[in-house]
């Protein structure tokens, strides 16, 4: 489509192969190279319309679905950014699969997994721009920018809709690996309590135990025990943001790197070990993809292998 100076809003009817996509995501796909905050102030004035009405971002676009997209001028855009040389380089060493359906990355710590808040790129975007033959790229679910580990992008409608579901219905295992403060006791097997974001007079958004808040539980496993640190293994059963890392703390045992939500001694011993990011890593996940079973592992990072190897880990992870 081109996107010229014509004062006539076009209508676009959405495929097959596009349904399931963010709004947003559909737009930067239809009109490269405007800038996100124009975008965003034309789906919040109502100017961009989904069958006639109003839509936010995260709206997911159906088949046929009939998409106002206003008059945007060659004048008010500018060339797509592409992920530096670093980002590119870590981002193909972090591959972990890449078939027809699904593409599998051992996401970095510190890369957001889409831009916005003051990020230009995510790994979304980055990946769009490193392979541009694939049409279709799709978030199946998010990590906190801090959190490295297993993120699950699917390359046609049909496959995301099909992890949604799965993650809808609990079908879908994920595991995470932390390292947390103190002694986590062996009994402690849950942590069930509800969860609110929040907003510091700064505006850093934080999330908080709320009576109402959204529910949410997550299980845990002690891995290993060491001085003044246990090694869990924590499995969300929902999927709220920051729900591990406040769980922990909820739990008396802060995440250690955990900026946001770690106390003093937490904070002393992560200095003490040297660790310079948060100890958290999406470990391993399981879901079904094409009617077998799939399941894939990564191991920790050496920033977080160091820190074991401090306390006396009994071997490599």
């Amino acid at each position: 489509m081109s996107h010229d100076s014509s004062s006539k809003a076009r209508l676009h009817a959405v495929t097959a192969a596009e349904a399931g996509q963010r709004l947003d995501n559909y737009l930067l796909r239809q009109i490269p190279g405007v800038p996100k905050t124009r975008l965003y102030r034309a789906i919040r004035k109502g100017e961009v319309r989904v069958n006639k009405g109003r839509a936010k971002p995260e709206y997911r676009v159906r088949e046929a679905d009939q998409i106002r997209i206003p008059p945007l001028s060659m004048e008010h855009t500018s060339a797509p950014a592409t992920p530096s040389r670093f980002w590119q380089s870590q981002i193909q060493d972090a591959i972990v699969m890449n078939s027809a359906d699904l593409l599998v990355i051992n996401k970095p710590s510190g890369l957001a997994v889409h831009g916005g808040s003051g990020i230009a790129l995510g790994l979304i975007e980055s990946l769009r721009s490193m392979f541009p033959e694939e049409r279709y790229l799709e978030l199946v679910h998010r990590l906190d920018r801090d959190t490295s580990g297993l993120v699950l992008i699917a390359k046609n409608a049909r496959t995301l809709r099909d992890l949604h579901a799965q993650l809808r219905e609990d079908k879908v295992d994920k595991r995470y690996w932390a390292l947390v403060e103190g002694r986590w006791p062996a009994y402690q097997r849950k942590v069930s309590a509800p969860l609110a974001k929040r907003h510091t007079p700064s505006g850093e958004r934080i999330v908080r135990v709320d009576a109402e808040g959204k529910t949410a539980l997550t299980e845990f496993r002690v891995l290993e025990r060491f001085q003044g640190a246990t090694l869990i293994e924590a499995k969300p059963i929902s999927g709220r943001t920051h729900q591990i890392r406040v769980h922990c703390q909820h739990g008396g045992h802060t995440i250690l790197g955990d900026s946001k939500y770690e106390n003093d001694r937490a904070r002393a011993l992560g200095e003490a070990l040297g660790l310079k990011r948060l100890f958290l890593h999406a470990k391993a996940i399981s879901f079904q993809l094409e009617g077998q079973r799939v399941s894939l592992e990564c191991p920790l990072s050496h920033d977080l292998q160091l820190p074991l190897n401090a306390l006396g880990s009994k071997g490599q992870r």
